[in-house]
């Protein structure tokens, strides 16, 4: 199995890149985040690889970020979503709008990634939780973007709890996340408390 193509990259487009190792050209399929950090066409290149064997094809998928390749591996293990389709979705969304549509249940926002329906966002919500987690317990940066995304609605719920109105809440966390965006739990809460 091939798992890293290091060569030069001969050309690309916004769904395939030609690697050239030693004369040999490999034609590997690529989501737009990795077409979009390619260099230029005739410069060095390296891409982790996920190698898909088919009875009538083997197919190479490239990936400039780890992180990006572990998503895909989750991705392709869930039923009915297979390599083109995990490349798809990782092209017609960003990792962290990806990531707050997955804890935010936001199936609206998934199914309206060209081949994804209702029911197959519906699966990725329930089968994607926990396997991003495990992405963030083996070490990818995704522990600090996850909790970014999950911050709001955590602190909406710990303003509730004592005693806010949720109308409140979230006027106030929406408030406070429009001058920081990126707020651990306990900044937003902070942040919050101030304009109640």
């Amino acid at each position: 199995m091939i798992a890293r193509l290091s060569g030069i990259l001969v050309s690309k487009k916004p769904a395939k890149a030609v690697i050239d190792i030693s004369g040999v050209g490999y034609l590997v399929n690529i989501s737009l985040q990795t077409f979009y950090a390619l260099p230029e066409e005739g410069k060095p290149v390296t891409l982790d690889i996920h190698t898909h064997v088919r009875e009538d094809a083997i197919m190479l998928f490239g990936f400039a970020e780890a992180g990006e390749l572990l998503l895909f591996q989750k991705l392709i293990s869930i039923n009915k979503v297979g390599p083109k389709l995990a490349i798809t979705i990782l092209s017609g969304i960003s990792f962290s709008d990806f990531i707050t549509a997955i804890f935010g249940n936001d199936t609206k926002r998934l199914s309206g990634i060209p081949g994804i329906g209702k029911k197959t966002a519906e699966r990725l919500v329930m089968e994607l939780k926990d396997k991003l987690n495990e992405m963030a317990e083996a070490g990818f940066a995704t522990t600090d973007t996850i909790k970014e995304q999950s911050a709001p609605d955590d602190a909406v719920e710990a303003l509730c709890a004592l005693g806010y109105k949720e109308t409140e809440a979230k006027k106030a966390v929406k408030s406070a996340r429009e001058e920081k965006k990126k707020m651990s739990l306990e900044e937003t809460l902070k942040q919050a408390l101030q304009r109640l």
